[in-house]
């Protein structure tokens, strides 16, 4: 058995976000349950809160899938055909930006002190990330000892988990940009200041006074970055608008 990750980014049909939602909660999670070691899956919405605002956002929405499997190669194109019955459906955006991507883990979540373990993750960040040709073991090294720590430490930031893409991927494939992925989870309602804090530590101006090491060269410059908030569970309306919780505080949504 091995830990593998499905990443799945997409757009929804502009007006079929609470189908979407609907769709996910009550058909999709049901027919996941079948698949040999799914674990878990959840959903998460792109924030206006970025680390590299610069970096282009296509994805508005991420679903991350959780397998525990015992024969890869079997297993992971059987959730193919899930997620081709929302594009059926035509509740996944015909916009060219829809990407499912794959990856074998290296480990589950490691976490520091932040983690309250008893409580659900606010969101996620993910990195579609490359290392340096012939440098795999340094990259490796740095992200293990020094830079995993780092980032988990910063407030709101508490578990990471890394992979690398699988050599069986899920149809329709596209090239991915990123060989390496990592996973960063949150538990924060400021997030704008998880990402100022985290972005003072690395530039060592932190008011913490903790400043990270030096970014490794090991790690290529050519990676994208982006967070998203977690909507599992959460409702959507015509307006494109995520309500949670009492739904009473939102009459006119009844």
């Amino acid at each position: 058995m091995a830990l593998y990750t499905s990443i799945h980014l997409h757009n929804v049909a502009a007006g079929n976000e609470e189908k979407y939602a609907v769709w996910f909660e009550q058909s999709h999670r049901p027919a996941l349950r079948n698949l040999r070691g799914f674990q878990t899956a959840e959903r998460y919405q792109v924030t206006d809160e970025q680390i590299m605002p610069d970096i282009p956002q296509p994805w508005r929405f991420l679903s991350v899938y959780d397998f525990d499997m015992p024969a890869p190669e079997i297993d992971i194109p059987a959730l193919g055909p899930l997620l081709a019955s929302a594009r059926d459906d035509g509740l996944i955006a015909a916009d060219e930006t829809e990407r499912i991507y794959t990856y074998r883990m290296y480990s589950d979540w490691k976490g520091s002190q932040n983690w309250q373990r008893s409580e659900p993750f606010s969101g996620v960040s993910i990195i579609l990330a490359n290392y340096v040709p012939g440098r795999a073991r340094e990259y490796h090294q740095w992200y293990d000892e020094v830079h995993s720590v780092e980032v988990t430490e910063v407030p709101g930031h508490v578990a990471m988990k890394r992979g690398e893409l699988s050599s069986t991927q899920i149809e329709p494939r596209h090239y991915c940009p990123g060989d390496q992925l990592i996973l960063c989870a949150q538990q924060t309602e400021d997030l704008l200041f998880t990402i100022r804090d985290f972005s003072a530590r690395a530039r060592g101006v932190s008011p913490s006074g903790i400043a990270m090491q030096p970014r490794s060269s090991s790690g290529s410059t050519a990676r994208t970055v982006h967070y998203f908030r977690k909507v599992s569970g959460t409702r959507f309306w015509s307006d494109g608008i995520a309500y949670s919780g009492d739904l009473s505080v939102y009459p006119d949504k009844s």
